[in-house]
């Protein structure tokens, strides 16, 4: 079912060239740009009404409003399934005690007497985030963009989720009853590219925001590439991965059973195994079948996944070529599952989250871990991270010197305006010392540096 790369034997190529060799799935996102260009700017001239034709043809219903009544929020929470209920107030706990030791604090640095850059964390004024609606519906994805967002404190949130058919063009209960648990009541039934473009272009109905997060489809990452400059994004979210890093303490049960567990997310989803025992990768492929035939969505999602050119099962020489493989690999998730799995974690390089032994599997973080699940893919966690408190705060950098500062320092700061060839950067601070009592210090020091003090002052 699941094809196999044999890396044994030979030393292992290095950079792009490992990277290359390596299952990864199709995900265009540049020819996906073209088709939901027209969408936005639909949305941009037509506004509210774009969006109630598009949720018309692409979600089968007619929006009677595009914002979400505050009666349907409570009535969603009243309504829902009280173990599902209790399910959420634990995952929203733990991932606000995660997120909360997240905040970053105010620091001064004192540079030089009389000089100091202060370091100050401003979160974004409003941000807009996606929850997806379509295989599957994703309140636990409200959870890990709202919570992080509300720790970093910012002000004004808005959520988008698509309208369903089947609850009167509302987006899912779940994930309305979800926005009422966390207190989120700006809620719009809009999905896809148009929600993108709703936040970003703004609408009667949505104010325009700073910032749009959150996991999506294709047209989804499309929409965040088309309004990258206009809004900040998290990421062009791609479809899930797992890696499982594995050795022959692995339990071939649990191997299995992770890779089916994303499989099922999408038939592009990534399910890669890098081991260096054959007799585990044999065990594991014989786990597949009869654990697939127990569950659901086999012929949509799970087998097209798992036989799909994106997943395959690695063999390597060993864990140190295993590790070369993962790093090169930079999955969205990681498991380790290995002798000593916390010293082998500690190794990775790249890896949206680590998965540390047996007992750690990555549904864990999909719900309860108290980590984020919004996570980079498709290798982009060799330069990126998954979605936090940071995600949401810009620092700003406060300089303020004394003139005594500024005039020991200022000879280094003309030379190198004069570097640069940009003389009225020197001229600026040049300008604060003519005819000052410190001209003549700080004008005799600099003439020996080229710094002239102008004549007559």
């Amino acid at each position: 079912m699941i094809s196999r790369i044999d890396l044994r034997g030979d030393a292992l190529p290095e950079g792009s060239a490992l990277r290359d060799l390596l299952p990864r799935a199709d995900f265009d996102v540049s020819a996906a740009l073209e088709k939901v260009r027209p969408i936005c700017e639909a949305v941009h001239h037509r506004g509210d009404a774009a969006l109630i034709d598009y949720a018309e043809k692409f979600d089968g219903v007619r929006l009677e409003s595009v914002r979400v009544p505050a009666e349907a929020l409570a009535d969603a929470l009243e309504q829902l399934d009280p173990a599902v209920r209790a399910a959420l107030e634990e995952s929203i706990r733990r991932t606000r005690v995660v997120h909360r030791e997240q905040r970053r604090t105010t620091h001064t640095t004192q540079v030089v007497p009389g000089g100091s850059v202060t370091e100050k964390w401003v979160p974004v004024d409003r941000v807009g985030l996606y929850a997806p609606g379509g295989r599957s519906v994703y309140p636990s994805s409200v959870i890990m963009n709202v919570v992080p967002a509300q720790e970093a404190g910012v002000g004004s949130i808005a959520l988008a989720s698509p309208a369903q058919s089947g609850f009167g063009g509302l987006p899912h209960p779940t994930i309305l009853a979800a926005c009422a648990l966390l207190g989120v009541d700006e809620v719009y039934a809009a999905g896809g590219a148009t929600a993108v473009a709703m936040f970003a272009y703004g609408t009667e109905s949505c104010p325009s925001v700073n910032m749009v997060t959150g996991p999506g489809n294709i047209w989804v990452a499309a929409a965040k590439r088309y309004f990258t400059g206009r809004i900040g994004i998290d990421a062009e979210a791609g479809p899930t991965e797992i890696a499982v890093l594995a050795d022959d303490t692995a339990d071939p049960a649990h191997v299995a059973a992770d890779l089916i567990s994303q499989a099922e997310h999408d038939p592009l989803a990534a399910a890669v195994l890098v081991t260096d025992s054959p007799a585990l990768a044999d065990a594991v492929e014989k786990e597949l079948e009869p654990q697939i035939a127990a569950t659901r969505h086999v012929d949509d999602r799970i087998v097209p996944a798992l036989t799909g050119r994106q997943s395959a099962i690695v063999l390597v020489d060993g864990i140190d070529e295993g590790l070369r493989v993962v790093d090169a690999y930079g999955a969205e998730h990681l498991e380790i599952q290995t002798a000593d799995a916390a010293a082998v974690a500690d190794r990775v390089r790249n890896a949206g989250a680590i998965f540390v032994g047996p007992w750690a599997p990555v549904s864990l973080g999909d719900y309860a871990a108290g980590s984020n699940h919004v996570l980079p893919t498709g290798g982009c966690a060799c330069h990126s991270s998954g979605l936090s408190v940071q995600s949401f705060l810009r620092g700003i950098h406060i300089v303020d010197y004394t003139k005594d500062a500024l005039a020991d320092v200022a000879h280094h700061v003309v030379t190198l305006a004069e570097a640069e060839d940009l003389p009225a950067h020197g001229a600026a601070i040049k300008a604060r010392f003519v005819g000052d009592e410190q001209v003549s210090r700080v004008g005799d020091e600099e003439t020996s540096r080229g710094w002239k003090v102008p004549e007559g002052k």
